[in-house]
């Protein structure tokens, strides 16, 4: 670990000047006993089609021959020192063209988005993280933040929680929508031990993604290649998976169960009160393949998450050196909510043959929530002598009751047909159409009484003395009883290209897509396009530049007005995106980097503002706002540990709105300066004692400003420009340490009860190691007499050790 350390100050060292050379066929298969000739000598790849061989002194042809096939050949350089080469063999009767395979890896999907990044699906299996494998993984990347732990949403760039695609296999899916806080969220619908491939796009996407205005991830499930079982217990939880394959590989199919509660990890908030909150979801992957040109999958769901909660006393200690506050609740009620999600989608495949393929997707999704809470409260906010700790001042002694009963049915249905034609590897056309039925029933009552030294709150201005004969006004009231069942159709259309440009490689990807929701009959056109070139540089360097035109379609959140009722008027967000970017890939002390740095604007129209609450978002209902958002990222990626991946993530960015012409002013969302880590190591001389640790430093949010209300209570979008506050930054660390008593390389064991496991490792996770208290709102008591607001932070969980044992046999 000490190595690592001093790794980050050491400058590039010399590094062995070598070719590694890899030859694989059309189906991306290894292709051994191939003869390659370079500098007068010959070579022979291995079984794995790889070969390395030393760089000569001069400007020297390489070439690749195998009876079948076509030959390779290539000019290689005397720098850089040490260059990879993938070679693609075409068979000697086909008239393609032999290139340079660039992007493709066997058993991967195709990827031709040229933002798109891939994140590894075995360190989303190990990373510690109490929010989800892969969403724990997102956030240590440069132009992903996140203010909570406990949840598995993220903002990038500036962007919202609503504003990011998740896709598995290519389906759109959805989270919950009446998740208010943070403890509510149960797992995340992503189960890392059923992940092949991660695929994530900051921005810049391509057409075939939908209309979000921030981000695309894509998951794709593994289909197993014999009969497995996996399995992980921990403290707050299980998983147990399964699968299978026929013994001609026709079938497969893969089965995972999880399990968990968190009631251990918020028993360390600082309050007395009694959780309960479950959560279990069940998963499956079946593929069956008739042949070589057809096949079928389906992909179900089914989750049930159940949050109980009775609050009794809450103390809060908070304020200056000079002048410490303290808040004290006392609670009677508690709070009960249900979520349950349902996804099923059936898809047929067909291949006629290299050149043409064509999927059906079928999908249904159904989300069914209830949000119930009836809580009243008792407080008394007082300050204390800073040296005896005595209380001297009451500043307020009031109550509260918070009410809801909210039901949400979320149905959507549909069918999608896609299309990809590629006369070569290196040529893609795809064509999309996609067609969506929603239905969407939404019963709101919600509302809030404050009480304030006997006064109701908010309260007209009296003489003091005099009585109030005003009467009693809950703080806020939102109630509305919608039902709607509008029909979306969306179809996109992009070319992707690789090619040489002299001795410069060059890709391109340009495409548009449209959508038309008859909700509000809106109609909207997104062009995209992206462009790299990897010049023929002595440095390994790509540069890349994207953009084009985001939308941010409307659904439930931003339909809801603040009245609770669904506004047909709303129209879709748009962002005008430009993002440029540099890869630049080297060796240091002998191991392979890469240093990305992408810089981003984007002007914003139609927007809609918003307050940021905990993780829930409320919509104003309007378009009157527009803005803008910039920022650097840039990410260190590579072997700091011999054998293992790790890297660290910096960011600066901003994002601002002009809401009614009042001025620019930073967005709930606007997070300034980020820096993360996520690493990983070992011990030399037992490599079976491991770590990973993830960091995070973030600038608070500026979500730290009361709500207002009009004279009708309804949240009043002027309170920023008159009061500006920013919460605390946020820091936290997260450590695994493992032991692997059992795998299938190093610590093999035959015979025995112990031969019948593949894999056994028992772990320890400190989550927070450096027990920070983090705020991720703030809770706001009036003083009636003064009218000041006071923020009360609302902390989050502190340390919390958690140990797990994972096994696979």
């Amino acid at each position: 670990m000490k190595k690592t350390l001093l790794l980050l100050a050491l400058l590039p060292a010399f590094a062995f000047s070598q070719i590694s050379l890899k030859v694989l066929d059309e189906n991306g298969t290894p292709v051994s006993q191939a003869n390659v000739s370079y500098n007068n000598q010959n070579f022979i790849t291995n079984e794995m089609g790889f070969v390395k061989i030393p760089i000569a002194n001069s400007e020297q042809t390489l070439s690749v021959e195998k009876q079948s096939f076509r030959g390779f050949n290539k000019t290689i350089k005397i720098n850089p020192k040490v260059q990879n080469i993938n070679v693609l063999f075409v068979k000697a009767e086909r008239e393609s063209q032999i290139q340079e395979v660039v992007f493709q890896k066997k058993g991967k999907p195709k990827i031709t988005d040229l933002t798109s990044i891939e994140i590894s699906a075995k360190e989303a299996q190990q990373v510690s993280s109490l929010s989800g494998g892969v969403e724990g993984l997102l956030k240590t990347l440069p132009s992903v933040n996140s203010n909570t732990e406990l949840s598995s949403q993220y903002m990038v760039r500036g962007g919202n929680y609503d504003e990011n695609l998740i896709y598995i296999n290519d389906i759109e899916i959805y989270r919950p929508f009446l998740i208010r806080n943070s403890l509510q969220e149960g797992m995340s619908i992503i189960n890392p031990d059923m992940v092949q491939a991660i695929n994530f796009s900051a921005g810049g996407f391509e057409a075939k993604y939908g209309d979000k205005m921030s981000s695309a991830l894509n998951i794709y499930y593994r289909q197993p290649t014999k009969f497995e079982v996996s399995g992980e217990a921990s403290l707050i939880g299980g998983r147990l998976s399964t699968g299978f394959a026929s013994k001609n590989k026709k079938l497969s199919a893969l089965f995972s169960g999880r399990y968990r509660n968190t009631n251990l990890v918020l028993n360390t908030l600082n309050e007395d009160t009694d959780f309960n909150p479950q959560y279990m979801d069940f998963q499956s992957n079946i593929n069956y393949k008739f042949n070589d040109k057809w096949n079928i999958s389906f992909i179900g769901y089914f989750s049930k998450n159940d949050y109980e909660m009775v609050p009794k006393v809450k103390e809060v200690d908070f304020g200056s050196l000079q002048t410490p506050l303290k808040l004290t609740v006392f609670y009677d009620g508690k709070e009960d909510d249900a979520y349950k999600n349902m996804m099923g989608t059936a898809s047929i495949n067909f291949k006629p043959n290299k050149k043409w393929s064509f999927t059906l997707d079928n999908f249904a999704y159904q989300n069914r929530e209830r949000e119930y809470y009836s809580i009243s409260s008792a407080y008394r906010l007082q300050t204390f002598d800073p040296i005896t700790g005595e209380p001297i001042t009451s500043y307020d002694v009031g109550g509260q009751i918070d009410h809801a009963r909210n039901d949400l049915l979320v149905k959507t249905y549909g069918t999608q047909l896609k299309s990809r034609f590629s006369p070569d590897v290196n040529t893609d056309f795809e064509v999309g159409v996609k067609f969506e039925k929603e239905d969407l029933k939404d019963l709101t009552n919600e509302w809030q009484l404050v009480d304030s030294l006997g006064y109701s709150t908010p309260i007209d201005y009296t003489t003091p003395g005099t009585l109030n004969a005003a009467d009693l006004r809950l703080r806020f009231i939102i109630a509305g009883s919608n039902h709607i069942q509008p029909t979306r159709f969306s179809g996109y259309a992009q070319f992707s290209k690789k090619f040489y440009w002299g001795t410069n490689r060059i890709f391109v990807n340009a495409g548009v897509r449209a959508s038309h929701w008859d909700f509000n009959d809106e109609t909207i056109i997104s062009p995209r396009a992206q462009f790299a070139i990897k010049p023929d540089w002595d440095m390994d360097m790509l540069f890349k530049i994207s953009g084009g035109f985001y939308y941010q379609s409307p659904f439930y959140k931003e339909i809801k007005d603040l009245d609770g009722n669904f506004n047909s008027e709303i129209k879709s967000q748009r962002s005008m995106q430009v993002i440029l970017s540099n890869d630049f890939e080297f060796r240091m002390v002998d191991r392979p980097f890469k240093l990305t740095t992408e810089a981003y604007y984007k002007k914003m129209d139609n927007l809609i503002p918003y307050y940021l609450d905990n993780v829930r978002i409320r919509y104003s209902g309007k378009n009157n706002s527009e803005g803008y958002a910039y920022g650097v990222d840039a990410r260190l990626f590579g072997e700091f540990v011999p054998g293992v991946d790790s890297w660290i993530s910096a960011s600066y960015a901003r994002v601002y709105e002009n809401i009614d012409g009042k001025g620019y002013i930073p967005r709930p969302t606007d997070p300034r300066f980020r820096f993360s880590m996520f690493y990983q190591d070992y011990m030399p001389k037992f490599p079976s004692m491991r770590v990973n640790l993830t960091l995070t430093y973030a600038n608070g949010l500026p979500s730290g400003t009361p709500i207002s209300l009009d004279e009708n209570g309804k949240p009043d979008f002027s309170a920023p420009y008159q009061y500006q506050r920013t919460l605390p930054s946020y820091k936290r660390v997260d450590i695994g340490l493992s032991k692997v008593f059992i795998d299938q390389k190093d610590n093999k064991v035959n015979g025995g009860f112990w031969g019948n496991f593949k894999e056994l490792t028992l772990g320890v996770q400190i989550f927070n190691a450096f027990n920070i208290s983090n705020t991720v709102a703030n809770q706001w008591i009036n003083d009636v007499s003064t009218n000041y607001n006071y923020p009360v932070p609302v902390r989050l969980t502190g340390r919390f050790f958690n140990v797990k044992l994972d096994f696979k046999l």
